[in-house]
């Protein structure tokens, strides 16, 4: 766990979060918070208690080991939904601790089948449809399969769920293709509950869908970024504004990234500042060296162009960004010295880094900025 930089999360932030999500998607549907990637950056040791306290019942996640996480940080009975990879062994334990899976395909319908009938139980599962992303999911010819074989198996299987994923609800570009994958899923539903086969939840929608196609809510929405304070994309963010009249942003931002000056130095006019010729300083200045660098989740491609706030004033990165470092142009700020805090993401008195300035700069996603952040920088929460 490294200590010259901490990263807060702010209770207050996330109970507002949650509170909006849940009055705008109503009493009827439930979320699962989506806590994949080390809950989006932010610890989920650290959310998940959180998510908890403020009623979240239900959590998604894409590997097992993020399902065990969760199950260790939980303290009361919830819902824990591996998306994604599990090893065939991994299977069985899931089963045993009562954690759902997707099936996306027939050899893991048979292995849930397999290990439930072993320990003399019931595999709670979610069928996944194939509906036009080609990703993952069962094929209409693989869901007659599926189908025959959980009706030979009810006794062992649970169908807790029947989900797909929608191909980009962020932009309207896609929203042809949208509305035929909603047409194929109800088709695909319309033919299991034929066979009487009735899943638990019916769940199409991520964040973006969840607003920009509300008929798409269903009985569940997997709620990822939202939870966090973000939204989807500019597009979403702007149709919901407009469509609801308002100017102010309802989601707030839980996470801020902190770190602290390591060393000071006098550069004079004419010479380089770090590595190669990117930066020439054209007049005598005063950098600050912080200990953050790309293998922090601080891009490279922030060099010469990235912003931190010292002292409540927006100083510039220079030169290029090292692994454990970067240097900041100090010149006009009076009375720094070494510990002093600095701001990478997060406000410092009238002004803010934010995390699209990051993802403007850099041509990253704001999904990808939070993801890259290290789990061995400490986490803390706040309220504020």
């Amino acid at each position: 766990m490294t200590d010259n930089t901490l990263i807060t999360l702010n209770e207050n932030a996330l109970e507002n979060n949650i509170d909006f999500l849940n009055k705008k998607l109503g009493p009827k549907v439930k979320i699962s918070a989506v806590v994949k990637a080390n809950a989006y950056g932010h610890g989920i040791e650290q959310v998940v208690p959180l998510f908890e306290k403020y009623g979240i019942e239900h959590y998604s996640v894409f590997y097992y080991h993020e399902a065990i996480r969760v199950y260790k940080s939980i303290k009361k009975p919830a819902s824990i939904l591996v998306m994604g990879w599990l090893w065939d062994n991994n299977i069985r334990d899931a089963i045993e601790k009562g954690i759902e899976f997707f099936v996306f395909n027939i050899e893991r319908l048979n292995l849930a089948i397999k290990y439930a009938k072993e320990l003399k139980t019931i595999a709670r599962i979610h069928l996944e449809a194939e509906t036009g992303m080609n990703r993952s999911g069962l094929n209409v010819d693989e869901f007659a399969q599926a189908m025959s074989i959980i009706k030979e198996n009810i006794s062992n299987i649970e169908i807790a769920g029947f989900c797909t994923h929608l191909a980009g609800a962020e932009s309207i570009s896609n929203h042809f293709r949208i509305q035929k994958q909603l047409k194929t899923y109800n088709k695909m539903l319309a033919s299991l509950e034929a066979n009487n086969l009735h899943p638990e939840y019916k769940h199409v929608a991520n964040s973006a869908a969840a607003f920009v196609y509300p008929k798409a809510r269903m009985d569940l929405v997997r709620i990822g970024i939202m939870l966090y304070g973000f939204w989807s994309s500019t597009e979403v963010f702007i149709q919901y504004m407009n469509s609801n009249g308002i100017k102010k942003d309802p989601l707030k931002r839980i996470l801020g990234w902190h770190s602290q000056i390591m060393s000071i130095k006098k550069v004079k006019s004419g010479e380089f500042v770090g590595y190669g010729i990117s930066y020439l300083a054209q007049s005598d200045i005063t950098t600050a060296l912080i200990p953050v660098g790309y293998s922090f989740g601080y891009s490279r491609s922030l060099s010469n162009k990235g912003r931190v706030l010292i002292h409540g004033h927006r100083c510039s990165v220079i030169g290029v960004v090292n692994m454990n470092m970067i240097i900041i142009d100090i010149s006009n700020i009076e009375n720094v010295k070494v510990g002093d805090e600095v701001v990478l993401i997060g406000k410092q008195g009238e002004l803010e880094i934010k995390v699209s300035a990051f993802s403007e700069i850099s041509d990253e996603l704001n999904y990808e900025i939070l993801a890259h952040l290290p789990e061995s920088i400490k986490r803390k929460v706040i309220n504020q």
